[in-house]
This record gives C-alpha cells, sequence and structure tokens, in this order.
C-alpha cells in the first residue's frame, strides 16, 4: 500500500504564496508522474500540474507562470509552489501518484486526502 499525506494549505490573501507537499510511503517499487489536483465546490475535479520521474512538466492554462511543480525523488515528495493567488484558485488540492508496486503488486493511482487552499482577503 502507499500513502499520500499532503502538507502546506491554509488561508491566503489574493496575490499572496504558498507551498503545497505530498510525500508518500509505503512499499514500492518506482512512483512515476505525480501530479496536483485541485477541485473548487460544485466544480469537477481538474488537473493543476503533474511531473514525471524525469521532471518534465505539464501545467494548466490558469496557473502557468504562477504555479510551479517539482519533485524530490530520494524524499518521494512532490511540491507545488504557488504564487500570486487568485480567489479562483480557492479549492481543495489533491496530489497523486502513479506507482510501480513490488513484483507489480499494488501498481497504479493513488491519491492523497487533500488540502484546502483558500484564497480570500
Amino acid at each position: 500500500q502507499v500513502q499520500l499525506v499532503e502538507s502546506g494549505g491554509g488561508l491566503v490573501q489574493p496575490g499572496g504564496s504558498l507551498k503545497l507537499s505530498c510525500a508518500a510511503s509505503g512499499s514500492f517499487f518506482s512512483i512515476n508522474a505525480m501530479g496536483w489536483y485541485r477541485q473548487a465546490p460544485g466544480k469537477e475535479r481538474e488537473l493543476v500540474a503533474s511531473i514525471t520521474s524525469g521532471s518534465s512538466t505539464t501545467y494548466a492554462d490558469s496557473v502557468k507562470g504562477r504555479f510551479t511543480i517539482a519533485r524530490d525523488n530520494a524524499r518521494n515528495t512532490v511540491f507545488l509552489q504557488m504564487i500570486s493567488l487568485k480567489s479562483e484558485d480557492t479549492a481543495v488540492y489533491y496530489c497523486n501518484a502513479d506507482v510501480t508496486g513490488l513484483l507489480g503488486v499494488g501498481s497504479g493511482v493513488y491519491w492523497g486526502q487533500g488540502t484546502q487552499v483558500t484564497v480570500s482577503s
């Protein structure tokens, strides 16, 4: 089993910054792509950013130039640095990881429990 634990959410004023972290733990062979998604009230969950094991990145158009995804493979951790935050960034942010299990057992996509980000004055 794989556990993903997010941290770093909170309340911030418009124009402010936050950094989210997500650490993976458990027994697995490798972590492939990792990503951040978000879900605002009444809306579907959407991809915010993703990063491959080789550090290739993808961003939603709405966050390009403001958010940066990075990972520390040695610590099985993915980060999301967010600057110039807007009210429309308010959502629950979830990390996920595409994991290869030991001998293939337990392979799949795992999700964290989510962390609330609220952008408000």
